[in-house]
């Protein structure tokens, strides 16, 4: 497996989130830092990405979950990777959005410089399975459904979530 690069979303990702499970468990991981997880300040986030991707030897992939695939969108074609797996993209406009993170709306509609596969849940109150259609579209990014899963978080008690690595897989070949 490739250097995974997480990329947490607001609160990053506790102890619970598959992303924490991936981390731990896969040798050459590392993880997103910025100088508030609770308060996003987009600058800080891309500066903090350009760190992370800096800091890999060859391209690594990178793992997003929702405030974190918004990043992605931003930062996309400022450094080199394989590809992204971006999980729970919230919608910015959409009523559930934290107001804390307006700053990374209004979201990119590029297509993204490389391979990228969008999963989104039926009922993740943050983004419905049209924004993600939508998403997947303009960023050019293959769109899996991962069923009902609220957010494919912590509190989905995914715990590692097997399903989701074998999607990480599958984006790989596609790299």
């Amino acid at each position: 497996m490739r250097g995974l690069a997480i990329i947490p979303g607001i609160g990053n990702s506790g102890e619970a989130h598959w992303q924490t499970h991936w981390e731990n468990s896969v040798p050459g991981t590392r993880r997103l830092s910025v100088t508030d997880w609770n308060h996003p300040d987009l600058d800080d986030w891309i500066a903090g990405l350009d760190r992370l991707v800096a800091g890999f030897e060859g391209t690594p992939l990178l793992v997003a979950h929702s405030l974190g695939c918004l990043l992605v969108a931003h930062w996309a074609g400022r450094a080199p990777v394989s590809g992204a797996l971006l999980v729970a993209a919230p919608d910015a406009n959409g009523p559930a959005f934290p107001a804390e993170a307006a700053v990374f709306g209004p979201v990119p509609r590029r297509p993204l410089p490389f391979p990228a596969i969008i999963v989104a849940s039926s009922n993740d109150p943050y983004g419905s399975i049209d924004h993600a259609t939508e998403l997947a579209t303009a960023w050019g990014a293959e769109l899996i459904l991962a069923g009902a899963a609220g957010h494919i978080n912590g509190a989905s008690g995914l715990g590692e979530w097997p399903w989701g690595f074998k999607v990480l897989q599958r984006l790989q070949r596609k790299a």
